[in-house]
């Protein structure tokens, strides 16, 4: 396990490296003084900042800008790249941001790696790394990140939701253990989510859901984790929340994870 205290005393502005970390564990809440790029080639974690919460997957990266506070909880064994740039280099304010990562941008990303830590910023790693920081730039965003509330009362309802997605209990229970009536607690986190409480449980299922898919649980055995009578109810709300049928997702991310 690699981490920025093990870089040189002054590395290079652009610097990055493989590393792989195994199923279950918890890289807790910290920062770093650079933005840093995360690119997975296996398995699947879920990174959560202080707002949000991201489910990534073989194919996909993430750009969290330098000091964003962060913790990443390994779904099954990971295998992953981490590119860290100096926030001085130019082009490097840009906001978190969760997406598939191009070929271009994997080939640019391999070659940062393979370069380890001790190279010169000369004129063609300087391109390289300028380059690089377009490809994030215009790197289409993926949606899929899952907002936490600032109120703490919904703040626990949401963390304890996320903690047990299969978790079957209605609404008026969530909002006594908020403390609210039921008419506030909906008023309140409509407010402050932009979507119902039953729309965002079904999004905490689907991220989930994604998660277990790509790490190749069987469809029936998510199905019912998350509280559905039988595979076939699953599917069929997965297909029309996330526009992908479930084996679709598998077979993608299978052909996505890297050797």
């Amino acid at each position: 396990m690699k981490r920025t205290a093990d870089l040189p005393r002054c590395p290079p502005p652009v610097v990055g490296f493989a590393d792989c970390y195994t199923g279950g564990f918890v890289d807790g809440f910290h920062t770093h003084d650079r933005g840093q790029l995360s690119v997975f080639l296996g398995g699947t974690v879920t990174v959560s900042t202080r707002n949000s919460s991201f489910v990534l997957c073989p194919g996909q990266g993430l750009w969290l800008p330098a000091n964003t506070l962060h913790q990443a909880v390994c779904r099954t064994d990971l295998a992953f790249q981490v590119v860290y740039v100096d926030p001085t280099f130019s082009g490097a304010d840009l906001p978190c941001k969760m997406f598939d990562v191009s070929s271009l941008l994997q080939g640019l990303v391999d070659e940062i790696v393979a370069m380890r830590y001790e190279f010169a910023m000369d004129d063609r790693m300087s391109t390289i790394a300028r380059l690089l920081i377009d490809e994030l730039r215009r790197a289409p965003q993926i949606a899929e990140r899952l907002l936490l509330p600032t109120d703490q009362r919904l703040r626990r309802v949401c963390e304890a939701i996320t903690a047990a997605p299969g978790d079957s209990h209605a609404i008026d229970y969530w909002a006594r253990e908020a403390g609210m009536a039921r008419r506030t607690f909906t008023r309140l986190f409509q407010a402050e989510m932009g979507m119902g409480f039953a729309t965002w449980r079904r999004k905490v299922r689907v991220l989930e859901a994604s998660s277990r898919i790509a790490a190749g649980q069987s469809i029936a055995e998510i199905a019912f984790d998350l509280g559905y009578g039988n595979a076939g109810s699953f599917s069929t709300m997965f297909h029309r929340a996330s526009g992908v049928a479930p084996r679709t997702l598998r077979a993608v991310a299978s052909h996505k994870t890297r050797p």
